[in-house]
């Protein structure tokens, strides 16, 4: 009997044990992310940042930014979100987005919207100063002007054929010892209340900047509205003066740029509004900067990897063949099939493939960029761009061949194509920017100071973003037609200030940082050049 009793009571403590297991297997971590977004009144594609896991809307002018219509929202398979799409949202703040699925991940959806303001008077000097948190538009005039006789040629404080104002600015005359306010009102139901003011200023022309490049001046000026405003040049010795042609102005601002001219020269410049001229000022020229080896004719093979530089020239030229090495690859190397024309003997040829390292397939872009390959964390590469330079080139003259591929390899879909697969074509890539880039704020090193992690989106390097000063890019999304002469320019967000670094990047797969792209997809270069 206590045998049997035993028997049922181990019984039921093992049941209840059972009942108490935990159940200790992980679910798999799946990344869930925005994959697109559509909304109403965007000035441009959403920019979707999967590292970051962010997504950022350009809106117009008109978008009522308060009642943004989300109408769809894509996201991965089988995930959850916790605001309802579509909707109208308030994005003056961010909308913050939880997508589910076995764990969550948060997303963070913003919007930043541009209003042009202005406010101009006939005769005025230089541009208005405007203060859209404020509501204070400033106009300034020379000192004889007769403030009770004012003409006012523009004026717009807020969203394009969407505003009215009350009174109309247009109709005030006289701005003697006063200043004018407005009712502006736009979206039915916002109204500001905006002053606008005019002062004299004991100026009737002056310089704002004069910028010397190497063989460029630019120049930057403001004047009497309506005057005949203009820029006159010698270099200095000279007696004569060149008037500068093609002036570019905006009410009383105006600019020009000056070119072909002497690097390491000093040059007189002055600026004048009708027959008032400012003082003479004085600027020098730069020095150009060629690229080493632009030509590629030098090349060496250490330790049976392949460089663009002879053994005894400081490094310059990077490529990723140190990491394709260990998988016994060479991705990029010295061609005999130059371009026509050419006085050398070599060119570069970027072949993108796929190579096997510790028995794992991964793709690589022919790539040739400016900088060094910086180690493998695992698969993944770390690429160090950038080499020190303080040049300000208008343009980077070459030469290319591509052939372009279709989309074999597919490792990860990058944010801004989410839509990319295989079967698609390839794309090639030439960029080139000039900035001010620190190794403590990117990671590298004085004379390479962006790291990239190919592991890491939120490192790739991004033409548009934070100390980038001019960058100029051209995609090629088909095969060319053999070798084709290019002249690609750089735009420039400033022409004062003096980088630090350039970057250059030539790939035969844009998309290769993401293991992305065609193994048939080759590019050849040759006779890379800065054009001043």
């Amino acid at each position: 009997m206590n045998r049997v009793f035993k028997s049922i009571v181990l019984g039921l403590v093992a049941v209840a044990s059972l009942g108490c297991i935990r159940n200790d297997i992980p679910y798999p971590i799946i990344k869930l992310d925005i994959l697109t977004l559509e909304a109403e009144g965007m000035k441009s594609t959403p920019k979707i940042d999967a590292t970051n896991h962010t997504v950022k809307l350009e809106l117009e002018e008109t978008t009522d930014i308060r009642n943004v219509h989300i109408t769809n929202v894509a996201v991965t398979e089988g995930a959850e979100s916790d605001v309802l799409f579509p909707g109208y949202f308030d994005l003056r703040k961010p909308l913050y987005v939880n997508l589910s699925m076995y764990q969550t991940f948060e997303w963070t959806i913003t919007a930043e919207q541009h209003i042009e303001y202005y406010f101009r008077v006939n005769g005025q000097i230089g541009e208005s100063e405007i203060d859209p948190i404020g509501h204070v538009a400033t106009a300034y005039v020379p000192m004889d002007f007769d403030l009770s006789n004012v003409e006012v040629v523009a004026a717009k404080f807020g969203p394009a054929e969407i505003t009215s104002y009350d009174p109309d600015p247009m109709s005030f005359t006289s701005f003697e010892d006063t200043a004018h306010n407005v009712i502006v009102t736009y979206h039915g139901d916002i109204e500001e209340m905006w002053t606008l003011r005019i002062f004299k200023k004991d100026v009737e022309v002056e310089f704002t900047s004069v910028d010397a490049w190497a063989k460029r001046i630019w120049l930057y000026a403001n004047g009497r509205s309506g005057a005949d405003l203009g820029f006159k040049y010698r270099k200095t010795g000279d007696q004569e003066w060149i008037d500068v042609e093609n002036i570019t102005t905006e009410g009383g601002s105006f600019s020009a740029y000056i070119d072909n001219l002497d690097t390491l020269t000093s040059y007189d410049v002055v600026a004048y509004s009708n027959d008032t001229f400012t003082d003479v000022v004085t600027v020098t020229t730069e020095d150009t900067f060629a690229l080493p080896n632009g030509d590629f004719e030098r090349w060496s093979t250490i330790n049976n990897i392949v460089y663009p530089y002879a053994e005894s020239d400081a490094p310059f030229w990077g490529t990723g063949n140190d990491g394709a090495a260990m998988a016994s690859t060479t991705l990029t190397e010295a061609t005999e099939e130059v371009r026509p024309g050419s006085e050398g003997k070599l060119a570069a040829a970027l072949q993108s493939k796929k190579a096997a390292l510790m028995g794992i397939g991964k793709f690589a872009a022919g790539n040739l960029f400016l900088g060094e390959f910086g180690g493998l964390v695992g698969l993944d590469g770390l690429v160090n761009f950038g080499r020190p330079s303080t040049a300000r080139p208008v343009a980077l003259h070459g030469w290319v061949k591509y052939n372009c591929g279709v989309i074999d390899e597919l490792g990860r879909v990058p944010s801004s194509r989410p839509d990319l697969k295989k079967g698609d074509y390839d794309e090639g890539q030439i960029l080139i920017a000039v900035g001010n880039w620190t190794a403590e704020e990117y990671g590298g090193s004085a004379d390479c100071p962006v790291v990239v992690n190919t592991k890491d989106e939120s490192t790739y390097f991004n033409k548009n973003g934070k100390n980038v000063i001019g960058a100029g890019e051209m995609i090629l999304t088909e095969s060319t037609d053999g070798w084709v002469e290019f002249t690609l320019p750089l735009d420039y967000v400033t022409t004062s200030e003096v980088p630090t670094h350039m970057i250059i990047i030539c790939s035969g797969s844009r998309f290769g940082d993401y293991f992305t792209g065609s193994t048939q997809s080759l590019m050849l270069v040759d006779d890379l050049e800065l054009v001043y």
